[in-house]
């Protein structure tokens, strides 16, 4: 896997969010003309993007910010988790609570409670939701948007 794209309200933010995670902002840059038509399908794009490399420097997050078309909202804005289509993007984290309280500084509250991962499952074999999926869960909320 090269890179796993989410579209965002504030791409400032969404950047600070991200970093705070460990993140390492790899570049910023336009996107626009005939060739992203073509690549994302729709016509007369002009969006900005930036790059972010995770600590371990395996795989990327683009956060996509369209100017036009502007992006629209999705209804529900918080789907249920057997939503169709992209459900989580998930860190591991060592001190959760200093996690939560670092995101929040960056407009992201909880969904629901913080609940601990069994200590018999590595955490690579983790697949029911637990403590870093309601975290990034809440990547859906204020920090990602400005609604």
């Amino acid at each position: 896997m090269d890179n796993v794209a989410i579209v965002v309200d504030d791409l400032d933010a969404a950047v600070a969010f991200f970093a705070e995670l460990g993140m390492e902002l790899e570049g910023r840059g336009q996107i626009e003309g005939p060739w992203a038509d073509r690549t994302v399908g729709l016509d007369s794009l002009r969006s900005e993007i930036a790059m972010m490399r995770t600590p371990d420097g395996h795989s990327k997050l683009e956060l996509t910010k369209y100017h036009t078309p502007a992006a629209v909202v999705a209804e529900p804005a918080n789907p249920p988790p057997n939503t169709l289509g992209l459900h989580r993007v998930m860190f591991a984290v060592d001190d959760i609570q200093d996690t939560v309280a670092r995101l929040r500084g960056h407009g992201a509250e909880l969904i629901g409670e913080v609940a601990a991962l069994l200590p018999s499952r590595p955490r690579r074999h983790h697949r029911r939701p637990g403590r870093t999926d309601r975290l990034t869960r809440a990547c859906r909320g204020k920090a990602l948007s400005s609604h």
